[in-house]
């Protein structure tokens, strides 16, 4: 079963969940504010995709960091750091399959079907 982590009032959550939903792919939720989230966690998710794509720099949460704050971002510590106060500024969804791997970033339906459909 998949795992998707967000925040539930995210439009990007509601259009993953949704297209999830829609083709019947089974899922937990996984919501960041509520069941946060562990530098473990975000450590083994820089092993599958990179720090920088994980950490969403278009996201308000981040738009709203002091430029200093910003600029101490500047590898995988210190953006785990940062992610481990600020989860709202990872990328969302972030999926990841039975195992734990991260697997899907962000929202695409044609990623989804290539992803996702093919593995149902």
């Amino acid at each position: 079963m998949l795992t998707v982590y967000g925040i539930p009032n995210c439009d990007t959550i509601k259009k993953a969940r949704t297209w999830l939903d829609k083709h019947q792919i089974a899922y937990r939720f996984h919501d960041y504010r509520k069941d946060g989230i562990t530098t473990e966690k975000i450590n083994g998710w820089f092993k599958e995709l990179p720090w920088d794509k994980v950490l969403n720099k278009a996201s308000t949460t981040w738009k709203e960091l002091p430029d200093e704050q910003k600029a101490t971002v500047t590898d995988e510590a210190s953006a785990a750091n940062l992610l481990i106060s600020h989860s709202s500024a990872i990328k969302r969804p972030l999926i990841e399959d039975a195992s734990g791997k991260a697997v899907s970033i962000g929202f695409s339906e044609k990623l989804y079907e290539e992803k996702f459909l093919k593995q149902a």
